[in-house]
């Protein structure tokens, strides 16, 4: 019994052992853990044995601290990591940029075959179109057929309506080109209206000059102004014939300064103010080629080149001289001016019957301007005065036909009226600058049914005798 209490199994011992140690070392953590200076524990292997007691000697606050350092919240820490993401955003940043560089290079060289490429196809399309334009400037492609057509030019056309009707009429296939050429040659003015032929295989400069020049017009109408018309009359057959538009836009160029300028004759004239018609008297009559529509200047024009030619002509084989003159030299050598030789030859023309009845009634006429005061026939009584700018009664306008008084009535004013009353030949005028030497004042002429003879005299009761025998009274 003794041996059973005093041997006890070596287990029981080893577990009595470890239980007594596991309950000293609780009640000594429990001691641990409330002490603020130290900490220690004990050591067991894997298999429960004993291996050794530790004590960690460092205070309970410095391991907090060590754990609170190991805490993503602690501040040192956010700044390192502060700093490691702004190196690793600086790294990143600094690929990205490498990685957009990279790209930008291979874009540049990409825009730059692109671009090279299009300027090469451009140049290729541009070549090609301006050697199109080319080849149309100088009718190169319209060579081999050529035709000749009719195109009509408007009234003061654009350069795109001259370039569009070339084009409609097969002269030209590029009318843009046309127009630029025009513009760059300063050709842009200068095109007449009338219709052309033209031939399909001229150049652009061909175009242009033929186009430019009333020359080549095919429009032409020859009317035929007759001797002692008014420039009113006038007027009205130019546009029945279809050369005037505008009778008024005629008859206000004629009272205009256009023509000052250029012809010293219509620069000297005095009392325009006082005219109908500025330019009555210098219209030559004559027959001419006038074009469809023409403008009225250009048509004046004509006229008065006419004149002025007349007037420096050789005018020997009207006064039988063995020495060459020429109208105006006769003219300042008589005591009037151009303006008044001008106006009694157009009183001369309207009254006289023929070529040899006009250097009688110029006779008349000077001898009533030089010697009608002392004669008591200042006057020069002309009928074709009365009813001027119109030819008679009839032709004044109904609505003013029975107040209508003219200023050039003869009847009713001494002397010479203020301007000629019609445009007289050139035998007229000569007959105003060298009448026939004789004392006649009177002259009368019967009717136009009964051959318009002439009837002279030299003292009032001679012309009442005149006037029985011409059947005026």
């Amino acid at each position: 019994m003794g041996d059973n209490k005093n041997n006890y199994s070596n287990d029981s011992i080893e577990n009595t052992r470890r239980k007594k140690i596991d309950e000293f070392r609780q009640g000594f953590d429990k001691s641990v853990m409330s002490d603020d200076s130290t900490s220690s524990s004990y050591q067991y292997s894997d298999d429960g044995s004993y291996v050794g007691y530790s004590t960690n000697s460092a205070p309970l606050k410095r391991r907090r601290k060590s754990n609170e350092i190991n805490s993503y919240s602690d501040s040192d820490t956010k700044k390192r990591i502060e700093r490691e993401s702004k190196k690793a955003l600086k790294q990143q940043s600094k690929k990205d940029k490498k990685i957009e560089k990279n790209k930008a290079r291979r874009n540049q060289k990409m825009f730059r075959w692109v671009w090279l490429a299009m300027v090469i196809i451009m140049g290729i399309v541009l070549s090609q179109v301006i050697l199109v334009g080319v080849n149309d400037m100088l009718a190169i492609s319209r060579e081999d057929d050529p035709k000749v057509v009719t195109i009509s030019i408007p009234a003061d056309p654009t350069m795109e309506q001259v370039a569009d009707i070339l084009a409609q009429s097969g002269v030209i296939d590029r009318p843009e080109f046309f127009v630029l050429y025009a513009n760059t040659t300063s050709s842009i003015d200068g095109f007449r209206q009338g219709e052309y032929e033209l031939e399909t295989d001229k150049d652009y400069e061909a175009i242009i000059n033929f186009l430019q020049s009333n020359v080549n017009r095919t429009d032409i109408v020859t009317v035929q102004i007759t001797e002692g018309m008014n420039i009113l009359e006038i007027a009205n057959k130019l546009h029945e014939e279809g050369v005037t538009k505008d009778v008024q836009e005629f008859l206000d160029v004629c009272n205009s300064d256009i023509f000052d300028e250029d012809y010293a004759f219509i620069a000297d004239l005095k009392n325009v103010d006082e005219r109908y018609y500025k330019l009555e008297g210098y219209l030559f009559p004559d027959t001419y080629d006038f074009y469809l529509n023409e403008d009225p200047v250009s048509t004046i024009s004509k006229m008065l080149n006419n004149f002025e030619n007349r007037l420096y002509f050789t005018s020997d084989k009207y006064f039988g001289s063995s020495k060459k003159h020429t109208l105006d030299e006769y003219v300042e050598k008589s005591d009037y001016s151009m303006d008044e030789i001008i106006t009694i030859a157009s009183i001369i023309q309207a009254e006289a019957a023929n070529s040899e009845d006009m250097y009688y009634v110029s006779s008349v006429l000077h001898n009533r301007l030089d010697n009608g005061v002392q004669m008591g026939v200042a006057q020069l009584n002309c009928d074709c005065t009365v009813y001027y700018p119109y030819r008679g009664y009839e032709d004044v306008p109904k609505s003013i036909r029975d107040s209508f008084a003219s200023s050039y009535n003869t009847y009713e004013f001494n002397g010479l009226p203020t301007g000629s009353v019609c445009n007289p030949s050139l035998e007229a005028i000569f007959a105003a600058i060298d009448p026939y030497d004789t004392n006649y004042y009177y002259f009368c002429h019967s009717s136009v049914e009964d051959g318009s003879t002439p009837y002279y005299a030299t003292n009032e009761s001679e012309h009442e005798y005149n006037l029985v025998l011409a059947g005026l009274k």
